[in-house]
């Protein structure tokens, strides 16, 4: 079985090859020595048969193509799971020095390798969601970036991004994420351009461990945080804001949930995701960081998803993004 291959680098805390697990998209981490082979579309545990088909998600026809100005597509945006369309806006950041560089992120290392552009114009992001929704079925989008310089964080070349593909992709769902923004007012003009969700993304909400571990976003307080997800709520509506908890940065289990109750009192949905070392990130290459131990992602898994079930909070209900696709958390078979 070829798993459909993850680029080098990239944004986020997984580095995965994306499948089809008992009909479930998954995001599976790539493992040399794990216990669990696949054989014939089997999962196998020590050779065992555990009861799960694994169907790879196949390469999608749009990667094929390139656009009006010489670019091919697939380093404009990537297949995420089997029908999620994912892109980096702009490929660099304003806190990728070593001194402020989220210790789990490698953003730039896919600039570095070829295999993406800085930064995508809105015609280029389009163009490609209009092929990859005609030709692979693509149901939903996400768009990230790097932290830019200005207020806005980046937000307002997002706006303009997300404007050109619903135009020329009338119904196709759009989450953005970036970083808390300082002119609140720019939520709005991402929800006016057609963005249905937002991520905005603090991974933690214990201040020792942002510190240690995004000393760039760390020194954003987290009350600015507060401040942009209680305004992205009142813009986007409850449960369609989000951000990431990650599970093995060294905060407390009984923090992390007491975090996450926050998070949904605000109507913010916590997607809770195990942190996963990968190669050119400085905890893989500085710290020889590990993954955590399964106990504890479980553990925290089930009581996050008991919270956001007793709240009435699904990632399945969110229009668009990382919750509304769920593959790399345990969230959605958890009730979640």
């Amino acid at each position: 079985m070829h798993l459909l291959p993850p680029p080098r680098g990239g944004a986020g805390p997984s580095d995965d090859g994306h499948v089809l697990l008992g009909g479930v998209g998954t995001a599976l981490p790539i493992v040399a020595r794990s216990k669990y082979t696949v054989r014939q579309g089997r999962l196998l545990l020590e050779g065992a048969d555990i009861g799960l088909d694994v169907e790879p998600v196949q390469r999608p026809r749009f990667y094929d193509l390139v656009t009006a100005d010489g670019v091919p597509y697939e380093q404009i945006a990537r297949l995420h799971g089997a029908s999620v369309l994912a892109t980096t806006v702009v490929q660099t950041c304003i806190r990728y020095g070593v001194e402020e560089r989220c210790r789990f992120c490698a953003i730039e290392e896919s600039l570095a390798s070829g295999s993406t552009t800085a930064a995508k114009t809105p015609a280029q992001l389009a163009e490609v969601a209009e092929a990859a929704v005609r030709l692979d079925g693509v149901t939903q989008m996400v768009m990230t970036t790097g932290t830019t310089t200005g207020p806005d964080r980046g937000a307002r070349h997002l706006a303009r991004c997300v404007a050109a593909v619903t135009a020329a992709v009338p119904g196709l769902p759009v989450q953005v994420q970036i970083e808390p923004p300082a002119e609140l007012s720019v939520l709005q003009e991402l929800r006016d351009a057609g963005a249905v969700s937002i991520g905005i993304h603090v991974e933690s909400m214990d201040d020792d461990v942002r510190r240690r571990w995004m000393p760039g976003k760390g020194s954003v307080p987290l009350d600015e945080y507060r401040a942009a997800w209680r305004e992205a709520v009142r813009v986007f509506g409850r449960n369609q804001v989000s951000t990431y908890l990650l599970v093995g940065l060294g905060e407390d289990p009984d923090d992390l949930v007491a975090g996450a109750a926050e998070l949904i009192a605000m109507g913010v949905y916590p997607f809770v995701v195990p942190y996963r070392p990968i190669a050119g990130t400085l905890e893989v290459e500085v710290d020889h960081a590990q993954a955590p131990p399964s106990w504890m992602v479980a553990d925290v898994t089930d009581r996050v998803a008991e919270l956001l079930v007793a709240a009435g909070m699904r990632g399945a209900d969110q229009r668009a993004g990382c919750a509304a696709c769920g593959a790399c958390s345990a969230l959605a078979v958890a009730g979640g």
